[in-house]
């Protein structure tokens, strides 16, 4: 999709940014200026309320389980299921003066009623237009009686550490609070997904504040707020608007990510070693780990132990930066990859191909070996591939990877969710469809199931009667 389609969707900048000298006795002009096309989104959604979860207490971003967690979990497993409804708050900013709001994907997601607070007070219900999960970003729509002021979208590539940039948004509930920083780093990583690739500030971002916008001097919206670091303080997270205005137009045109660029490579980060080994003066680019056969970088003729240093024209400052990159640009599209190969820069031509159906989508076709249908746990699983192996840290060949639960199923009353990877099943090892086919073909409704999944970086086991 050219540039000058997508720009169909949102108002972007013309306007060329440099970073005043200083620090800026106020941000009131600013703030009078952006802060009417910053609303806040509460949402309602119907949510089982089960007693026993198996995850309590794992995963990257908990601690260890309360020894009290364990006393109550089996004093209430058991009790009956109960529905019961579960409010949320976030943020959100006006992209069009027609009520397209962009937003995160956490904020609205299964929401069952979304309403919209503007600045002068109006609500208005909205309706999601298009969602994704894998870069936490969503488009919703209300429709007003009249145009709504809106934001312009920036550059979040010419942000520099230590530019200032101010986050307004709805922390706790507290209406359009503006709070200011600076670009503490570029290029983090956070374990949060499979993009990571975010804007950190100092600016005070708390719960609430998500899905809202982080502007430069200039009123241009940088990066959309997703995440505070819980360990913490004086650490809040944004997305690089420039990856968000990537997939607007898929977003708007088609409601998800149908199409995202695959270039088949298993990359690791440069250390300050590495560079040295590789006669760098610093420890940008992305070390390319293992090429995929078959895949686009092999055509292309990337080998292992190139260091990409630019995808498409944009330098790689970091390793995290490039999956994103790559991600957002449509297949078939031929882009330069330039790198550095035994010590010499060059340029290659590179074809993107077209990544897989996404982990929550169920396949149409049987032939990479996703079952088209949920099994007796509910749960619809595909092959782990070599991207998937290598971003969640399990050797290849070793396990499945859950593509979808069903809703009401016992694994979605087990705590399962799409993403998972099934490692065993009734202590049997899941190395391939084949057997995880096997295991779940010989299971029965009634039959107490045992499996061990891994999530993140803990493993752990769960039985569930199906």
């Amino acid at each position: 999709m050219s540039d000058s389609k997508a720009k169909e969707y949102f108002h972007e900048s013309t306007t060329a940014y440099s970073q005043p000298a200083g620090a800026p006795a106020s941000f009131a002009e600013l703030t009078k200026k952006v802060g009417p096309a910053v609303v806040n989104i509460s949402t309602t959604k119907k949510v089982s309320v089960r007693s026993f979860d198996p995850f309590k207490g794992f995963g990257p971003k908990r601690g260890p389980r309360d020894p009290f967690e364990d006393f109550f979990d089996k004093f209430f497993e058991g009790s009956p299921e109960q529905q019961r409804e579960q409010h949320s708050l976030g943020s959100g900013f006006i992209i069009r003066e027609d009520g397209y709001i962009l937003t995160n994907n956490h904020v609205v997601a299964e929401a069952d009623e979304i309403i919209v607070r503007l600045n002068d007070e109006h609500k208005y219900p909205a309706k999601i237009i298009g969602t994704d999960e894998k870069t936490d970003i969503a488009i919703i729509k209300v429709n007003a009686e009249k145009n709504l002021p809106y934001v312009a979208l920036g550059d979040s590539e010419k942000l520099q550490v230590g530019d200032w940039v101010v986050a307004v948004g709805n922390p706790f509930g507290l209406d359009h609070t503006v709070t200011a920083g600076i670009v503490s780093a570029k290029g983090r990583f956070i374990g949060a997904g499979s993009y990571d690739n975010f804007i950190q500030t100092d600016a005070s971002i708390n719960p609430g504040n998500s899905g809202g916008p982080l502007f430069n001097l200039n009123g241009e919206v940088v990066g959309i707020n997703t995440a505070i670091f819980a360990a913490g303080q004086g650490l809040g997270f944004a997305t690089p608007i420039n990856m968000a205005k990537k997939l607007i137009p898929q977003l708007v045109e088609k409601g998800k990510i149908t199409d995202r660029g695959w270039l088949g490579v298993a990359i690791q980060p440069m250390t300050e070693e590495l560079a040295k080994s590789f006669g760098l003066e610093d420890e940008s680019g992305a070390l390319v780990g293992d090429v995929i056969a078959g895949s686009p970088a092999e055509k292309t003729g990337l080998k292992r132990g190139d260091v990409i240093l630019k995808f498409d024209g944009q330098q790689i400052g970091k390793s995290v930066e490039l999956p994103g990159l790559v991600a957002s640009t449509p297949s078939g599209k031929t882009v330069d990859v330039e790198i550095l190969r035994d010590g010499k820069k060059q340029t290659l031509k590179a074809t993107l191909g077209k990544q897989e159906t996404e982990a929550g989508t169920v396949a149409e076709k049987e032939k990479d070996g996703e079952a088209k249908k949920a099994d007796v746990m509910g749960l619809i699983v595909k092959p782990l591939s070599m991207e998937d192996a290598h971003e969640l840290g399990i050797p290849q060949g070793k396990g499945v990877l859950i593509a979808r639960v069903e809703p009401g199923s016992s694994a979605e009353g087990a705590g399962l969710r799409s993403g998972d990877v099934l490692l065993e099943a009734g202590g049997k090892q899941i190395n391939s469809m084949d057997e995880y086919k096997k295991a779940a073909g010989s299971l029965k409704k009634g039959n107490i199931v045992r499996l061990l999944v891994r999530r993140g970086n803990a493993s752990i086991y769960v039985a569930f009667k199906i």
